[in-house]
């Protein structure tokens, strides 16, 4: 069996969120994500859902069991996803509810970038490349 396409040749981040369904409307309305899947369970809670981020799918789902969403002291993931301009994607994302970070700045590496929270707790770095 093939591997699809979406998946391969690269790490799929599993984040664990409380409240999975209200993330999913804030990423597509703050980084227009678009919906693949999602597994609803029997009490209305979402087992698992795949979404698309700028071509990339990201998993997540409600926290549950041993899977917990990002703690008071922080997180230990952080989401880089190149974007083809990162100064509208953190306007339209502050506008959303992210919490901004870092202001898009560039950096001496060849990047335009941008640092937001998302409501769930997760941190997400975006970038468009510039001349270094």
């Amino acid at each position: 069996m093939d591997i699809p396409e979406h998946y391969r040749y690269s790490v799929i981040p599993h984040i664990m969120i409380d409240g999975a369904a209200e993330a999913i409307k804030f990423y597509t309305e703050a980084f227009g994500a678009s919906e693949l899947f999602r597994l609803d369970g029997d009490d209305g809670r979402i087992v698992h859902a795949e979404i698309s981020v700028q071509g990339s799918t990201l998993m997540l789902g409600d926290a549950e069991g041993p899977f917990g969403p990002p703690g008071e002291a922080g997180t230990s993931v952080l989401l880089h996803v190149y974007v083809p301009d990162v100064d509208a994607l953190t306007a339209r994302a502050a506008a959303a509810g992210a919490e901004l970070l870092s202001a898009p700045a560039d950096m001496p590496y060849g990047a335009r970038q941008s640092m937001l929270r998302d409501p769930s707790g997760h941190v997400w770095i975006f970038l468009t490349p510039i001349a270094a």
